[in-house]
């Protein structure tokens, strides 16, 4: 029972927001189309509205087989890979001028970045104390 609350709670972010994501891409179709200029791929809104619904579905149907416990390795590592670009696009901290701004990207960036770690607990074993340790 323990794990099913576990795995729910990590997921209700990716389910929540996948689907948002594929019923409104709204702003992130110009996140998408930024960091796709910044590694030299040209994209129009279409075609990134189409990547942003991709990526929410894929988080959407990921979150949930996680949450049920179905396949989790490969749901966790569905997940992690739709994190990474989802946070490197929407919360690059880096790029912010404004003080505030910059504070609350690195924010979810950094929460990102710790949701990332806990599925790859799931994906590699973790949890388990290394032997170093």
């Amino acid at each position: 029972m323990f794990s099913f609350l576990a795995r729910s709670a990590i997921s209700s972010i990716f389910v929540f927001g996948g689907q948002a994501a594929m019923r409104e891409p709204g702003g992130r179709t110009a996140m998408v189309e930024k960091t796709g200029r910044a590694v030299g791929v040209e994209l129009d809104e279409n075609e990134a509205a189409t990547l942003v619904k991709l990526n929410g579905a894929v988080m959407a149907g990921a979150g949930a087989t996680f949450a049920l416990g179905i396949l989790p390795r490969v749901s966790a590592a569905a997940l992690i890979g739709s994190l990474v670009p989802t946070t490197l696009a929407g919360h690059a901290f880096w790029e912010e001028k404004d003080p505030a701004a910059r504070k609350g990207q690195l924010t979810q960036f950094l929460k990102n970045a710790a949701i990332v770690g806990g599925l790859a607990l799931v994906l590699f074993g973790g949890g388990k104390r290394d032997s170093a340790a």
